[in-house]
């Protein structure tokens, strides 16, 4: 079943038959055109900018709202995707197989509308295969396996790292930085923010508002054509950046222009400033947040939907006249499912719209790492739901889970004797494929947490011999 909410503007592409242009209150979406099964309804990602939208289903499949167009969408003539980014002026579609496919402004063809491989124009054959990719408002980011970025588009900015008076703009993908862990950026922004391995962050790019963090003592630079380390970034891990046309939001500071960075004062804000906020429970936490072309929202763990920013197309779903707003607030939202799956939802913001949906994760195992993060602190144990047929692999996972988030000493015991029960009966060759399968797509675990997990395993296959 489809469980998507649309609200903001509906003309750039019009989305929705017979609405109006200003779409002000969440409205249940649905799609329009004709032959569609149900594979393709199961909706797994929305990506949005200002004039494209696009839907990945749970098949692999996509199909594409074009600028002005008629509200039966395209589809998308590319098998097997697996994550699409929206730009304002470029699309970008990342394969199952590693490969990048992207159309848009400064992508190397003739023909705009035709999707180009850019992946393989990188210079290194070595270095080709591509696990992230992230679009700003005229470039594109590729995060290589090799933990390696490379950026297309536009350089005007400085947003590609390089000097802007000498390079406008890169037709072919360049290497901007090596030992990254992630890439961030926006479909309105005209910035990008790398994070290495050490958790040191770096961003260059479009700084007139101080979109970038990098304090007061850089406000008058209104770019930024180097990288440069952030110096001035909140304690703790970094999970996610979203960056929009005035502000950048990292879980949960911003900064840039006042009127768009949810801080409630009257100043623009040169380095990520703390958000806070009555709405905000101590026990909740941030399950998504999104930002658009100048608003952003966040949807926290008890189902609240909370957003700032410009208002002037209905974008913050609030259904009154006022334009934008320096504090933050609470959105009506139409009853979400059941609150134990509200890690299900995802929100995407893009230029004067935004979406909410739900899309239950499709891989068999979760992020463990990242899962500890944001589920850390709560007070009941969130169940993740995989889709496996391997049964004791999926119990042994959650009691890992349950295990790492216990503060409870004899419970934590209690947990480790139920994971040697599951495993007992495997071999250790047995029990080490299980998790090196669980956490074969992940270069990011935690090494020491890793080797902990394989402990329990090595302990167990010593007490059976004995």
């Amino acid at each position: 079943m489809n469980d998507c909410l649309f609200f903001g503007e509906n003309d750039k592409p019009k989305l929705i038959k017979n609405k109006p242009n200003k779409i002000k209150k969440p409205i249940q979406f649905k799609f329009e055109f004709e032959n569609q099964n149900e594979n393709e309804k199961q909706i797994k990602q929305i990506s949005t900018g200002e004039y494209p939208t696009i839907f990945i289903f749970k098949n692999g499949k996509a199909i594409e709202y074009l600028r002005y167009s008629d509200p039966n969408p395209q589809k998308i003539q590319i098998e097997n995707i697996q994550k699409v980014t929206v730009g304002d002026h470029n699309v970008a579609i990342l394969t199952k197989e590693g490969n990048v496919f992207a159309k848009g402004n400064y992508i190397p063809l003739d023909n705009y509308n035709k999707f180009a491989d850019i992946s393989s124009l990188i210079e290194d054959k070595n270095d080709r295969m591509i696990k992230d990719i992230v679009s700003g408002e005229s470039s594109i980011y590729l995060l290589t396996s090799n933990q390696n970025v490379y950026g297309i588009g536009s350089n005007y900015n400085g947003q590609l790292g390089l000097d802007s008076e000498t390079l406008e703009k890169a037709e072919k993908p360049i290497l901007m930085m090596k030992n990254v862990s992630k890439i961030f950026s926006g479909n309105s922004s005209k910035r990008v923010f790398l994070l290495n391995s050490n958790q040191e962050l770096f961003g260059c790019g479009d700084n007139e508002n101080g979109q970038l963090g990098l304090g007061y003592s850089r406000e008058e630079e209104t770019k930024i054509d180097k990288l440069t380390k952030i110096q001035n970034i909140p304690k703790g891990k970094i999970i996610d950046i979203k960056s929009g046309t005035f502000h950048s939001v990292i879980k949960l500071y911003s900064c840039g222009y006042y009127g768009f960075n949810g801080l409630g004062k009257y100043v623009d804000s040169y380095e990520f400033t703390e958000i806070k906020s009555s709405l905000f429970e101590n026990d909740e936490n941030i399950v998504d947040f999104s930002v658009g072309y100048a608003h952003s929202l966040i949807l926290t763990s008890k189902g609240k939907l909370i957003g700032f920013g410009s208002n002037e197309y209905g974008e913050l779903g609030t259904g009154d006249k006022k334009e934008y707003g320096l504090n933050l607030i609470q959105i009506k939202l139409p009853k979400l499912r059941f609150k134990e799956e509200i890690y299900n939802y995802h929100i995407s913001c893009g230029y004067e719209k935004s979406f909410i949906y739900y899309s239950p994760s499709l891989s068999s195992f979760s992020n463990l790492e990242e899962d500890l993060i944001k589920l850390f602190g709560r007070k009941e144990f969130c169940d993740i739901s995989f889709k496996t047929e391997n049964e004791e692999v999926i119990e042994a996972h959650k009691l890992i889970l349950k295990y790492r988030l216990n503060q409870n000493q004899n419970e934590i015991e209690n947990e480790i004797e139920k994971l040697q029960e599951i495993i007992s009966n495997k071999s250790i060759k047995e029990s080490n494929q299980i998790f090196e399968m669980i956490y074969s797509n992940n270069s990011n675990i935690n090494p020491k947490l890793y080797l902990e997990i394989k402990e329990f395993i090595n302990l167990n296959e010593k007490l059976k011999k004995q």
